[in-house]
Parts: C-alpha cells; structure tokens; sequence
C-alpha cells in the first residue's frame, strides 16, 4: 500500500515553490498545460499553481511513507486513550456524585433488594452471592475521605489518558516520550494483576499497553534506541524530497557576483626568427 498516495487522495497534495532557482527546477516541469510542481508526499507532479512558495528552508514539513503509516498507529492508540479518559472521567464524576447521594441510593438499595432477590431466585440465581451485589455494599460503607479519594484518582488517570491521546493524536515527540513514560509506570501493577487472576479485560488492557511501550521505543528510536533522535530525524530528512531537490540542486553563484575578465595575453620573450640570407646573383 502506497500510504502518501492514500493520505494525498486524502487530503490532497502539498506543493511547495522555493525561491532558490535551484530546487525549484527540481521540482517543477513544463507541461503543455502550464508549470507541474512535484508533491512534496507522493511525488507525483501535479499541474497548476503551488500550494505555497517562500525560502526552501520554510517549506512546509510533510510525512511521507512510513510516517504516514506511523502516524495511523499512533491515532489508533490516542482513539483507544481517549476512550479510556472518558471511561474513567465518567466513572470520577460518577463516584464524586455517589458521595452526595448516598444516603438515598443507600435507601433505595435496601428497598429494592428484597424484590430483586425474590426475583432471581425464582430464575434460579442467588443474587446474595453476587460480585456485583458485594461491591454495592462496600461502596455503601466507604467513608467520605476514601470516597473522595477514588474520585481524584479516577480523575487524574483521566487527565493522564487525556493528554497521552492528545500527544500521540499530533504526532508529537513530547506526547510520544509522555505516553512511553506514563504507559510505562503502570506495567507492573497489571502484571501483578495478571498473576493474580487472568481475566479478558486484564489481558488485552496489558497487550495494548506492552504493544504500545515497544511501538514507541523501537520506530521513534527514545531514550537513544537505534540511534536515538539524531537517527530518527537523519532518517526524516533521507526521505524528504525537498531535502533531497536542496541536495541535488547545483551550487548557486554568489549573489552580485561577476565573472572574471580574461586573462591579457602574456607578452612574447621569444627571439624573431634570423632572416634567410639572400643569394648573391653575382656569385658564381
């Protein structure tokens, strides 16, 4: 799959003029239809005016390839993050409002208990022995300040996925080394989680988050992997075509300059050749 032909169908393509007479012969051709610049995405040459021009060195930076694969990746794993902020955002508020009404849910459980439990049992379920039923009650009995604090926890691991989703969603490395770090941290605990009880959730919560980790690491190269930021963006600019028209482009003659005037011709030290010495017609 060509992925900067997929985001140019897209998205549209991005030309770009450079002022530098150089580069911009690199990247533009005479057609019967008028001027063709190259896109700077797919490199296709597409006829009509340039979407911008300026300095070459302010063109605008564009993925290409695999960034733009890459950058699919990471707006799959900020979906799944913002998913997991608005999960535990609601959950927080939630929880915060349990506080204030919990007197009347606490009324409302003990009135409707029985009747729930008469109708399970008759389905042959004994809602007393339900896990569901037991958390009810231990929230029920949790005092203010430990509800106070499941709030704040619930929503400051809200805010954590919040700003992940936000970094990875930009493409940003700042959001790239946030999510490794804050993904990171919490590894352990849910390995820990695992070897306690194996459950469905637990283990596609820890095979995203491992997926993700290694993701990072391996194609953003941080924290110095496979030759850290200096490689990873040696390996940008290789696959960028207006570096590559820079590098390409011949020399430019400095500006004002004039050419040299020729050389005077250097005076001859050479000798006239002797004169042939005439024939006397007297002589015999």
């Amino acid at each position: 799959m060509d992925w900067s032909l997929l985001a140019c169908g897209r998205s549209g393509h991005v030309t770009y003029a450079p002022d530098e007479p150089g580069p911009r012969e690199q990247l533009s051709a005479p057609t019967s239809a008028g001027t063709a610049w190259r896109c700077l995405r797919c490199g296709t040459f597409v006829t009509g005016e340039p979407g911008g021009s300026g300095p070459a060195g302010h063109a605008p930076e564009v993925r290409r390839d695999d960034q733009v694969r890459s950058a699919f990746i990471l707006r799959l794993f900020a979906i799944e993050r913002f998913l997991r902020a608005i999960l535990f955002g609601a959950g927080a508020y939630v929880v915060w409002r349990f506080e204030y009404s919990r007197v009347s849910l606490e009324q409302a459980f003990d009135r409707e208990l029985p009747v729930v439990r008469t109708l399970f049992r008759q389905l042959g379920f004994d809602v007393d022995h339900s896990k569901l039923v037991g958390l009810i009650r231990h929230a029920l009995t949790l005092s203010s300040g430990s509800i106070g604090l499941l709030a704040a926890g619930l929503a400051v691991y809200a805010v954590i996925e919040l700003i992940e989703g936000t970094g990875l969603w930009l493409g940003k490395r700042w959001g790239e080394y946030f999510a490794m770090v804050a993904t990171s941290i919490f590894i352990p605990y849910e390995i820990y989680d695992l070897t306690a009880k194996i459950t469905v959730t637990r283990v596609i919560f820890f095979a995203v988050n491992l997926a993700l980790v290694l993701y990072l690491v391996i194609t953003k190269r941080l924290f110095g992997v496979r030759g850290g930021k200096r490689a990873y963006e040696a390996r940008l600019r290789s696959e960028s075509i207006m570096a590559s028209a820079i590098a390409r482009a011949p020399a430019a003659a400095p500006s004002g300059a004039t050419a040299p005037p020729p050389a005077a011709a250097a005076p001859s030290t050479a000798a006239p050749p002797a004169a042939a010495p005439s024939k006397n017609p007297n002589s015999t």
